[in-house]
């Protein structure tokens, strides 16, 4: 950014606004950080961040600006700062570069029965969807960040359902993403950003249309919507889709425990007006199953233990000479 392109946005927000979001922001942080650039950096996206948020509105006259322009205001309006203003494109793309080191935490919310997982779709990035997630703050652990970010771009506290130990985790670009598993989320759930112009919407997919791979074609049929605009979602895809199979195959083995359970008590009815000679007949086939299955679990049946052991098991024994040899 030139002087002639600074000067273009030097009185596009008014200097009693400016100096309140310096006074919150940046004015306010340690002397050992004025010093870093990398970190001024951060604190004046966070005076964006609030500038969009809180004096861009419907009602105001103020438009809203780039991060560039945006930091080309304070780099003009803080004396420490003006004498850097001449590379700040170097600033920023240093601080851009940086960024892509920071950690990055958030969370995959399911849906009750593991059917639906919740994305955000940002105002910056309007074609593609991802988990709600955010850089770490100096120091944060890494769950608090993930409960941070995930109340500031989709309005719900993660914080009752949130499990320390249960996360997946990926590399993208050099930057680690860890992304805490959320699961029975209602779908009925309603969200609400904190930050008006950072997500835009914030919705349920199922995750079985979710794609593969880039070229898989299931997402544009099944809901219009391209497996390109899933590009962040996509190192997270396949497990997701077994940790989903996984809960639905226990729910089934329960429900036909349940149901084996029910067809018992519904035979056991039936047989209350059954002969005492097919009682008895069914008393000795129980034994014989009890037998059979008391054999099984014998290590070393004589009768049986072909059937449940390996045949080098059965030729095994102990050379006890060549054992005695060794024994000082």
């Amino acid at each position: 950014m030139d002087d002639l392109e600074l000067r273009t946005v030097e009185h596009s927000i008014p200097t009693d606004i400016l100096d309140d979001l310096l006074t919150r922001f940046i004015i306010c942080v340690p002397e050992s950080a004025k010093q870093n650039l990398i970190r001024i950096c951060f604190q004046i996206e966070l005076a964006h961040w609030f500038y969009l948020d809180f004096y861009v509105t419907s009602e105001s006259k103020l438009k809203a600006c780039s991060i560039y322009e945006f930091a080309a205001h304070v780099f003009q309006h803080i004396p420490s700062l003006q004498k850097e203003q001449h590379k700040l494109n170097q600033i920023l793309a240093e601080w851009k570069e940086y960024k892509q080191t920071v950690p990055t935490y958030g969370a995959i919310l399911l849906s009750e029965g593991m059917t639906h997982v919740l994305l955000v779709q940002s105002y910056f990035a309007k074609s593609s969807w991802g988990f709600p997630k955010g850089k770490v703050n100096e120091e944060e652990d890494p769950a608090h960040c993930a409960i941070r970010e995930v109340l500031e771009e989709t309005g719900f506290d993660i914080t009752s359902y949130i499990s320390p130990d249960e996360w997946l985790e990926s590399t993208i670009n050099d930057q680690l993403v860890r992304l805490y598993v959320i699961k029975n989320i209602p779908m009925k759930t309603k969200f609400q950003p904190k930050t008006r112009y950072e997500i835009k919407a914030c919705e349920w997919f199922p995750v079985a249309d979710l794609p593969n791979s880039k070229k898989d074609a299931t997402p544009k049929v099944k809901m219009g919507v391209s497996a390109n605009s899933f590009f962040m979602v996509l190192p997270f895809v396949k497990r997701l889709k077994m940790i989903c199979n996984v809960n639905k195959k226990q729910r089934h083995k329960s429900a036909s425990i349940s149901e084996i359970d029910s067809s018992s008590a519904k035979s056991k009815s039936k047989a209350v007006g059954k002969s005492d000679t097919e009682d008895n007949r069914t008393a000795k086939n129980v034994k014989k199953a009890e037998k059979r299955h008391s054999l099984k679990r014998q290590l070393f049946s004589e009768n049986d233990a072909a059937d449940f052991c390996a045949p080098s098991w059965l030729n095994f024994k102990f050379d006890i000479n060549a054992i005695m040899e060794h024994i000082p």
